[in-house]
């Protein structure tokens, strides 16, 4: 945090670069890391009367908030008490406004100010705090936690622009299952995920206390680990469910499995992307991951290798290894893809020769004699 001004900090390096409208920040690449670097927040009353710097709309929510103050009056403008933390490095001591390092000892977290009108400036902080108490194993202060069950429809209000990111700083923050399990208490993922909550309240066996679980471990497990997650994967697992009852409603229609699961892939993300904004190149490698489900289950031969060449091959086959662990696909399956990773070419051959019906030709209609 900094007194200077985010078109200061922007001109002091060459490699800053300033997001967002409605709370101007600036990202400074150093080496491989991003730093952000925002500028102290000034109390509203201040200039309230500028609307290009300090907007609310209907409900209180902050639609501009690019008003700079002090130090002081920064720290009453941060959401959470343990968020109110300053390290001057001049001095080597921390400042300290809300009693947040009390809060951290505690493991407590605690909203500054009246917890319902923070909530109505911007719901996000409701998605912060479930994130902080997953991430952190904090206890949310009880005013705090009431507000959020009384008000989680704010999130309504959010532009769903926005809310794509926060899904991944959700999802993506090493404790998906616990993030997962506080936003379905709080009643904030129906405001996500409306068709996917949906189908939880009619649980059927195997999800998603099976398939979900499972997929939210594998992604912690791979972070912990320090390896690559991606935002595509995290959307086709949330989104699974709700595509497998579209195809199922498509196929009594009298579509084929194939026209099916494209058609159902279609109405599950236009769904989404009308509460969170998906962006096209990420829908794109979903409905890959989708279709690669349909091919894997098939095992023909011709489109073996087509997959193994695919770009999004490792993510589909990963997917589809959660649903042979819970019953969606067969044990078979999933033994027959791993192995033909890991065989030479030859015996790759014998195992696309032995794929039934891979060697025999179709048989070709009998034309109909003209009358």
């Amino acid at each position: 945090a900094t007194n200077a001004s985010p078109e200061q900090v922007r001109h002091a390096f060459r490699n800053g670069r300033i997001i967002g409208r409605r709370f101007k920040i600036v990202h400074v690449r150093f080496g491989r890391e991003v730093i952000e670097v925002t500028t102290y927040r000034g109390a509203p009353a201040k200039t309230h009367q500028d609307e290009r710097t300090h907007r609310v709309g209907e409900g209180g929510r902050l639609l501009a908030d690019n008003i700079y103050g002090s130090l002081d009056e920064d720290a009453m403008r941060r959401d959470l008490t343990v968020n109110a933390l300053y390290y001057n490095p001049a001095t080597d001591e921390v400042l300290d406004y809300h009693d947040g390092l009390a809060d951290i000892k505690r493991g407590l977290l605690r909203v500054i100010g009246d917890p319902v009108e923070r909530y109505r400036e911007d719901p996000v902080r409701m998605l912060r705090v479930v994130r902080f108490a997953s991430k952190l194993g904090f206890e949310i202060e009880p005013s705090a936690s009431e507000a959020i069950d009384q008000h989680a429809s704010l999130l309504t209000n959010v532009p769903a622009a926005r809310l794509f990111d926060e899904v991944l700083k959700l999802f993506h923050s090493g404790s998906a299952i616990t993030t997962f399990e506080k936003l379905r208490q709080y009643g904030l993922f129906e405001y996500l995920f409306p068709a996917t909550d949906n189908i939880l309240d009619k649980e059927e066996a195997g999800y998603p206390r099976t398939f979900l679980p499972l997929a939210l471990t594998n992604t912690d497990r791979r972070i912990q680990q320090g390896k690559p997650v991606i935002p595509s994967f995290l959307y086709a697992v949330l989104l699974w469910e709700p595509l497998r009852q579209f195809k199922e409603a498509a196929m009594r229609q009298g579509l084929n499995e194939y026209d099916s699961i494209q058609q159902a892939a279609d109405q599950a993300i236009v769904e989404e992307i009308s509460t969170v904004a998906i962006p096209r190149r990420f829908t794109a490698q979903m409905r890959e991951i989708w279709a690669m489900q349909y091919f894997f289950d098939q095992r023909r031969s011709r489109q073996v290798y087509r997959l193994l060449e695919n770009r999004k091959f490792r993510a589909g086959y990963d997917f589809m290894l959660l649903r042979a662990s819970v019953g969606q696909a067969s044990q078979d399956t999933a033994e027959w893809w791993t192995r033909i990773q890991e065989v030479d070419e030859d015996e790759r051959r014998k195992m696309l020769m032995s794929l039934s019906g891979s060697s025999k030709k179709r048989r070709r209609r009998k034309k109909k004699k003209s009358s």
